[in-house]
């Protein structure tokens, strides 16, 4: 007995199956190589496959040399404009007087440092009161004899005094005035000077008068000199420079005809 038993049907696996994609960089196949047509006379480099070399080369080129491939961005820079020749001047003109101002300025410190210059100084030694009175009761007849001084305090530098002038106060009454000669003084050096002044059919108020004949009793007159004299310092051979001094000394002095000087008090400033 013969049993027919039918052969084993294999089914085909229909599922579908992944393949890769060939990648653009790489060759192609042998197929796909037989299936592009070839062109006769056409330059390689036109051909739509290039060899990897190319490619990157390429790539390369453009990534290096980014800036050939910017647009035009249309910025224009402004012209150089020349400078003004007046302009230049005045510009040269204002260095220059900045320069002479601060050299000048060093030159005044550095002689300063050199030298110290200090004021010289107005000083009252003596003041007599030879005699006083009041005629018709607000007249004042007087004569009066100040011994003065002048000090030269510098050690380096020396001053001549001109223009001197003394005036002698009583109250507010300016009541005589004496001019003095022009002199030099050295080096830390002194001048005395013996000055006399003489006050004729001056005018008082009736407040004046009163106070006068009051100190007359009580043996205690006050007076007030005032003085102005111009001084230049020479500051070595090279340098000099001028100024007014103006000098105040407020006195107190006994009753005529014997009237002599009790206090003072002076002061000299620029």
């Amino acid at each position: 007995l013969h049993v027919w038993v039918p052969p084993p049907v294999h089914h085909e696996d229909r599922r579908p199956q992944l393949r890769s994609r060939p990648s653009q960089f790489q060759g192609a196949t042998s197929e796909e190589v037989m299936l592009q047509p070839h062109l006769h006379g056409q330059h390689p480099s036109s051909s739509s496959v290039r060899p990897q070399h190319e490619i990157n080369e390429g790539d390369q080129h453009q990534r290096w040399h980014p800036q050939q491939h910017r647009p035009h961005s249309g910025v224009f820079l402004p012209s150089v404009r020349q400078t003004d020749p007046l302009t230049l001047s005045t510009a040269t003109s204002c260095v220059i007087f900045w320069l002479i101002v601060i050299l000048a300025g060093l030159l005044v410190l550095v002689v300063y440092l050199i030298f110290r210059p200090h004021r010289p100084l107005f000083d009252l030694n003596g003041f007599t009161l030879n005699a006083a009175t009041l005629d018709t009761g607000y007249l004042l007849d007087a004569d009066v004899t100040l011994l003065v001084n002048f000090t030269n305090p510098n050690k380096k530098v020396s001053i001549d005094f001109n223009h001197l002038s003394l005036d002698l106060y009583f109250d507010e009454t300016l009541i005589a005035t004496q001019y003095i000669e022009p002199f030099s003084a050295a080096k830390g050096q002194t001048m005395f000077a013996s000055i006399h002044m003489i006050a004729s059919q001056v005018s008082l108020s009736m407040k004046e008068a009163l106070l006068f004949e009051n100190q007359i009793k009580n043996n205690q007159v006050l007076f007030s000199v005032k003085g102005a004299f111009r001084a230049r310092s020479k500051l070595g051979g090279f340098m000099k420079y001028s100024y007014w001094l103006h000098s105040y000394c407020g006195i107190i002095v006994s009753s005529p005809p014997t009237g002599v000087l009790r206090e003072k008090i002076c002061r000299t400033k620029h």
